[in-house]
């Protein structure tokens, strides 16, 4: 299995390509995803231009943390272009502040959460799938900080 990530970073926040792709291999390992390759678009920004983007994609006019945009429905064949992931680093530095833990640890958990938006999990359907969402985002980010991949 591999996963290609398109990195976009206007923020220069220094997180790589590497560390993306490590992240998302974990997650497709997690979910058992079926496919043999995938590729993932992030853009790294801050949180003007989220806003700007929740506000237009989403009729919500504030500042989010992370979007994501699938390209298609999930679940691929034969792998492709997954969606888009936005992340404001400005958002995620202060949640890492607020939650006193490194901004790497908070980068990866959203980073989690918008790939897993594009592998079909939405946590606004029910409670239910709040919670299985919440959960798995939870265990990945533990595994990926048990086998080293994330501090």
């Amino acid at each position: 299995m591999t996963a290609d990530v398109l990195l976009t970073d206007k923020t220069e926040s220094g997180f790589k390509e590497d560390f993306l792709t490590k992240i998302s291999l974990g997650v497709f390992s997690f979910t058992e995803a079926s496919f043999e390759e995938a590729e993932i678009s992030v853009l790294i920004t801050d949180d003007a231009e989220i806003r700007s983007l929740n506000s237009q994609y989403r009729q919500k006019d504030y500042a989010t943390d992370v979007l994501s945009f699938p390209m298609s429905e999930y679940p691929l064949d034969d792998g492709g272009m997954l969606g888009d992931i936005v992340i404001s680093i400005d958002t995620a530095k202060k949640q890492a502040e607020e939650n006193e833990i490194p901004l790497v640890r908070e980068f990866a958990f959203l980073y989690i959460h918008g790939l897993l938006h594009l592998l079909g999990f939405d946590h606004e359907l029910s409670e239910e799938d709040e919670k299985e969402m919440f959960d798995m985002q939870e265990d990945i980010l533990r595994k990926l900080i048990k086998d080293g991949l994330v501090q």
